[in-house]
Formats: C-alpha cells, sequence, structure tokens
C-alpha cells in the first residue's frame, strides 16, 4: 500500500509595500528550513521574479512558470525547478505574470488558482518522490488577484516589517484584507507571525520601531530579528541564498533561527489543533 507523504504547510509571505525583505526572506528562510532538514518549494508569484532570480534560476531558463499554472497551461509539477540547494526547489516566475489579473478577471475560480494547483501537486508523482513539507509563497508588493489567490492558498501568512519609520503603516489594510479572505475565502487562515526585517543596531530608531511594534502586535511578532547585512545584499547577484554565499554572516545566523522558531511555532499550533 502506497502512504501519501504528510500534506506540505503553505505559508504566504506578504506585505504590499515593496523593500521590506520579502523576497529576501522567502529565498533565506526556505533555504534556512531546507538546511534543516525540511523539504522546501518556493512559489514564486511576483512579477518581477526575484526569488527565482535569488535562488539562481537564470530568466532564459524559465521555460514553463507561475504563469502557466495559474492560467492553467501547465500542472505545478511540471514548471518546479530544482535549485543549487538541498531540499529546495522553487516554481519560478515571469513578467507574463503582469497580464494574468486581466485575463482570469472573469473566471470564477479567478481567486482559487494557486490553492488548485497545490492540491493538484500533492496528487503528483513527484509530489510522492520529495514529500515537501513546506510551501513559501513570495507575494507581489501588492493587494491584487496574485496576493489573493496566495491567501486563498495558504494556512497562514508570515509578514515582514522592514525597521523604519513607517513600518506600521499600511499593516492594518493588509491585516483586514487578510480577515476579508478568511472570511469569504479560506476560513483557516492565520496570521503566523510578523518578521522584523534591516534591523540596525546603530541607530536609535530601529530599536524605537521594534518596540512600538511588539506593544501594537504582542505575541504575533517573532523573538528573532533580521538584521541589516552586506553580505544578503550581496547574494542575490550570485544568484544564491545569503546562507550558501556566506554560511557564518549575522543574517545567514538569523533566518536559521527564524527557521527554528517558525518550526517550533508550528508544532505549538499542531498541538493546539489536535
Amino acid at each position: 500500500m502506497n502512504i501519501l507523504p504528510e500534506m506540505p504547510r503553505v505559508l504566504a509571505l506578504a506585505n504590499q509595500k515593496g523593500g521590506v525583505g520579502k523576497t529576501t526572506t522567502a529565498i533565506n528562510l526556505g533555504t534556512a528550513l531546507a538546511a534543516i532538514g525540511e523539504k522546501v518549494l518556493v512559489i514564486d508569484l511576483d512579477p518581477q521574479g526575484n526569488a527565482s532570480t535569488g535562488l539562481g534560476i537564470e530568466h532564459r531558463d524559465r521555460g514553463l512558470s507561475t504563469y502557466e499554472i495559474l492560467s492553467g497551461d501547465c500542472a505545478m509539477d511540471e514548471a518546479i525547478r530544482e535549485t543549487a540547494v538541498q531540499r529546495l526547489w522553487v516554481a519560478p516566475s515571469t513578467m507574463d505574470l503582469l497580464g494574468l489579473e486581466l485575463e482570469i478577471a472573469s473566471t470564477s475560480d479567478r481567486a482559487f488558482r494557486l490553492r488548485n494547483a497545490i492540491e493538484n501537486l500533492t496528487h503528483s508523482r513527484l509530489f510522492k518522490e520529495i514529500g515537501f513539507t513546506y510551501v513559501l509563497l513570495d507575494c507581489p508588493p501588492s493587494l491584487n488577484l496574485l496576493t489573493i489567490n496566495a491567501l486563498s492558498a495558504s494556512h497562514s501568512i508570515l509578514v515582514p516589517l522592514q525597521c523604519e519609520f513607517f513600518a506600521l503603516e499600511g499593516l492594518s489594510q493588509l491585516l483586514s484584507t487578510v480577515e476579508q479572505v478568511k472570511s469569504a475565502l479560506n476560513p483557516e487562515l492565520s496570521i503566523h507571525g510578523i518578521v522584523l526585517t534591516m534591523y540596525d543596531s546603530r541607530n536609535n530608531l530601529s530599536s524605537q520601531v521594534v518596540a512600538d511594534v511588539r506593544e501594537t502586535m504582542g505575541d504575533a511578532v517573532y523573538d528573532t530579528i533580521i538584521p541589516r547585512n552586506v553580505r544578503i545584499s550581496e547574494a542575490p547577484s550570485y544568484g544564491k541564498p545569503a546562507l550558501l554565499y556566506d554560511l557564518k554572516c549575522a543574517g545567514s545566523q538569523a533566518y536559521l533561527r527564524l527557521a527554528s522558531e517558525i518550526i517550533q511555532r508550528e508544532r505549538q499550533l499542531r498541538s493546539v489543533a489536535a
């Protein structure tokens, strides 16, 4: 008798603000989870395709992408690519995603294209061979139909927040969208956590932002804080996650801690659900 692998946990990395470290977190959290034994799939939903580039997938090598998946032209398992990181795969994106919203806006399943694709993936031969344990969805920096698809397909949302003056600006809009999706499309959706990024210990403002966010959001904020780090910034230009580029740098070590913290939260969530 064939025993199907356990369903993966699907986490959407979302924030409608750009430049908050969302894609950097998708790349390096995925790598960190893989480094500690998880089997991770990163699904790139941003037309810019930076997560794909940062994981070493060149534009010329993206024959099938998340555009073809969501438009119904191919199955998820056909587009998934191996990366240089053991136990880490990616479904790459292309600029074609820019036109997807117009193409599927009038269809009845427009908000569930990704959910259906992931469900179909779990019945594929590839999934039976690999047994993904985590699926990370790298969302575009806007609350558009691509992000709605991600939230509809996810168990939880992970929100990167940059340690800057306007960190909390727009968070209420994102949380409101989450509640709307929860009530209308995905009752199981929850906030997994908020990760503070680009923290500069030399800057008093960064410390004040951390204090303000923790006071406002409480236990939703992860203990781990991602520092502003030159090596993290350099890594994508080499098509590598920071953990491959420089494992010992402060940024890489922070993402390893974040991965451990996320797994711990997952255990707590499962124990409560049980």
